[in-house]
């Protein structure tokens, strides 16, 4: 099929509660014709499917999402945000009045039945009476759900619930009329209680689902809807969706900068902190990029719009975190597996639980019949379902908020398990600009000199140009207007500046012009050299006065993000094009003992690949450019981004900010994202192997314990929540780099 059929859409569902909702809801889509791939996540409550728009579209997946039982709520925005609240507070506030209701009478019951009473003969008939309306109306969507389950041919939790409430109540009626049973069998507050844990459980649960999405809500709610603008010289006030590239923007302060941008008039500190992670807001001129969403704190500004819409970083960032919410890691088709056979196994431990204890052990009909109770209603798989993905959407989630943006879940497991991570130099470890760095002056003050050099290299476009340029505008130096500017090819520059020449360049022209080198700076000189830095001498009338050194200087953070990821025992390897002078005087400085130079940057997909033969599990970091087949290449591809410009598609991690520490925070996140999820299923496999057999009486022969049917239903509800709450607790989760680095 052409790529060009191919359409994705996120749709929102609501009433999902375990892992065969997923399924249930994943084959019905799968079953339209002209439905490629689906991927549905109980987490996040969405279907990610990419469909051929000739052959179907998304009114026939609603259609299949209701015939499935389940509530569809739309294409994933800002109007099925609103939609999706409503029906959530609807749908909680339901759920908690069945359960308040079902606990106001079951409560009572318990407590009457639990007292040495001798009830009189007309009691049986009473609790009929009092309990049928309140049953029907606590229990009446668990029986919907199971039927639309079996209506689908599915056997889900529901399912089994209600063959559990449904047996405890119907044997209760006949031990009311004593039909078959004696009135020993009476579960009325049992049936109850059960049916008000699992309502209570999963309000619980819903509730807690709807927190985990929370850092796609506040990306989402970043975006502007007005903009004012200059239009025909007056100011007006239009919607986003009416903004164009190259539109002039004011912004005032403390409003949001409504699309990507560049600063044309006035200064502003902006703060970027939900977009790049950094708290500190961040001082915007003439010429600097904006980005939309972020906030102007101080002073009215005007931008040129650049990016709109779906093009701007924000967008983005909410697509990229909208598809990786919904994506599974491979530790997902455990649980997976582990379900699609879960609830068949527990009926047959169910059957066998009743046919021992009544067949086999001799024992009352009544205690057969309650184990086979309790073990319906204490299964908990929907645990199980919920164990990665909530951990995924809340991980993912947060990582957005740090500016830490993965791209999918299998993304997070293989960065657990890291052994290796390589460094491109330029532009990664190094700031990829030039900067001056030394300035050494025989005859005038270095301030002087710069001057004399910057008003010289202003006509020229060579990166030492462009550093000694942007130097002498650090120092607000006004540069002297010169004649006669010449380019002496792969040397140097020449000028006059009144009646003197000035020349500049590399050692090898001063030797051809045959003027002298000053003895005092030839020390200095090979100093420079040998610290990879690049030289370049000044000369007035023939005479040297002095020299520039300039490099391309290291990201502040570079020394101790190599020495952060020393510490968690990974390889680090620097790789780079750059002579292997320059590659080391760069290696020391960062602490950094494995030196790849003059590679080409085709042959660095190679070095990867060496590293991978040696069975290392390697990341390349890299700026998304040059670097797009390394990091394609490699087990985990960490994007470096720049402020606006992001290669979504180079990388599986893209770090917004140029901050290395960010590459320790990922890996930090992805490892606390993993540890969590094998938490959620060890507490989910837990409960129910450690549960299951207490419910099915393995305990009675020897200690004498049991499960009461409604204490078997109220673990199960805690499961689920136990498992969500587990999640819910890596929105509060920094990495330890980042409270170390300064995340203050």
């Amino acid at each position: 099929m052409k790529k060009n059929n191919k359409k994705d859409v996120e749709i929102k569902i609501m009433g999902m509660t375990c892992a065969t909702c997923v399924r249930t809801i994943e084959n019905s889509l799968k079953n339209i014709n002209g439905t490629i791939n689906v991927n549905v996540n109980l987490g996040a409550e969405k279907a990610f499917v990419t469909y051929d728009p000739k052959l179907t579209a998304v009114l026939e997946m609603k259609k299949a999402i209701e015939d499935a039982g389940y509530q569809y709520i739309g294409v994933e925005g800002d109007q099925t945000i609103d939609m999706e609240r409503k029906i959530r507070a609807k749908e909680l506030k339901a759920r908690r009045n069945r359960f308040i209701t079902g606990f106001a009478i079951g409560i009572p019951l318990m407590v009457l039945m639990y007292l040495p009473l001798s009830l009189p003969s007309f009691a049986p008939y009473g609790m009929l009476i009092l309990t049928t309306p309140v049953f029907i109306y606590v229990s009446l969507p668990i029986f919907k759900a199971a039927y639309r389950a079996l209506k689908n041919k599915n056997l889900s939790m529901d399912v089994m619930y209600s063959m559990g409430i449904g047996v405890a109540f119907l044997s209760s009626i006949l031990g009311t009329f004593e039909i078959v049973l004696s009135r020993e069998f009476l579960f009325y507050e049992a049936s109850i209680m059960l049916a008000s844990f699992l309502t209570f459980g999963r309000y619980l649960e819903a509730k807690a689902k709807g927190r985990t999405s929370d850092a796609i809500k506040k990306l989402m709610g970043l975006q502007a809807k007005t903009a004012t603008v200059i239009r025909d010289e007056k100011e007006m006030n239009i919607a986003i969706e009416h903004v164009t590239i190259g539109d002039i923007i004011i912004v005032k302060p403390g409003e949001q900068i409504p699309v990507d941008g560049e600063v044309i008039d006035g200064k502003s500190y902006v703060d970027e902190a939900m977009i790049t992670g950094e708290p500190i807001p961040s001082l915007k001129s003439a010429g600097d990029k904006t980005v939309g969403g972020t906030i102007n704190k101080n002073s009215v500004i005007k931008i040129k719009a650049l990016k709109i819409g779906k093009d701007t970083l924000l967008a983005q960032i909410i697509r990229l975190v909208e598809q990786a919410q919904g994506s599974k890691p491979p530790v997902q088709r455990i649980a997976d597996r582990v379900v699609s056979y879960f609830i068949p196994s527990v009926l047959a431990i169910a059957v066998a639980s009743f046919i021992i204890w009544y067949f086999i052990l001799d024992n009352t009909l009544l205690f057969a019949l309650t184990r086979l109770i309790s073990i319906l209603v204490i299964a908990c798989p929907c645990a199980l379902g919920l164990a990665t993905p909530t951990a995924v959407t809340v991980g993912i989630g947060r990582g957005a908020e740090l500016g830490i943006l993965i791209k999918n879940g299998a993304a997070l497991e293989r960065a657990e398990k890291l052994t290796a991570v390589i460094f491109d130099k330029t532009g990664t470890l190094t700031k990829g600009l030039p900067e001056v760095t030394d300035l050494v002056s025989l005859k005038f003050d270095n301030r002087h000199l710069l001057k004399l050099a910057a008003s010289v290299e202003k006509n020229s476009q060579h990166p030492f140009a462009v550093a000694a340029v942007n130097k002498a505008k650090d120092y607000k130096q006004k540069l002297i207007n010169v004649t006669h500017f010449d380019t002496i090819e792969g040397k140097g520059v020449r000028a006059d500046i009144g009646k003197e020449e000035i020349l500049i360049g590399k050692k090898s022209l001063f030797t051809e012009k045959n003027i002298s080198l000053p003895s005092e700076l030839e020390e200095k000189i090979q100093s420079l050299s040998s610290s990879g830095k690049t030289i370049s001498l000044i000369a007035v009338d023939k005479k040297i006065i002095g020299l520039i050194g300039v490099a391309d200087a290291l990201k502040p953070s570079s020394k101790s993000a190599i020495e952060e990821l020393k510490k968690m025992n990974l390889k680090v390897v620097m790789v780079t094009g750059d002579n292997k002078q320059t590659a080391n005087a760069i290696a020391k400085e960062t602490g950094i003992d494995d030196i790849i130079a003059e590679v080409l940057p085709e042959d660095k997909t190679n070095e990867v690949k060496k590293l991978q033969k040696k069975s290392e599990v390697v990341a390349f970091v890299g700026d998304g450019i040059n670097d797009a087949p390394a990091l394609a290449q490699s087990d985990i591809g960490i994007a470096i981004g720049s402020g606006t410009d992001i290669a979504v598609e180079s990388g599986d991690i893209i770090l917004i900010s140029d901050d290395l520490l960010d590459v320790v925070a990922a890996i930090q996140l992805s490892k606390k994202v993993m540890k969590r999820i094998k938490q959620n299923l060890f507490w989910a496999f837990a409960y129910n192997t450690i549960l299951i057999p207490v419910a099915a009486g393995l305990l009675y022969p020897f200690f004498g314990i049991t499960f009461r049917p409604e204490f078997a239903g109220l673990a199960m509800a805690l499961s689920s929540v136990t498992v969500v709450t587990l999640s819910l607790m890596l929105k509060k989760y920094s990495p330890p780099v980042k409270l170390k680095g300064g995340d203050q």
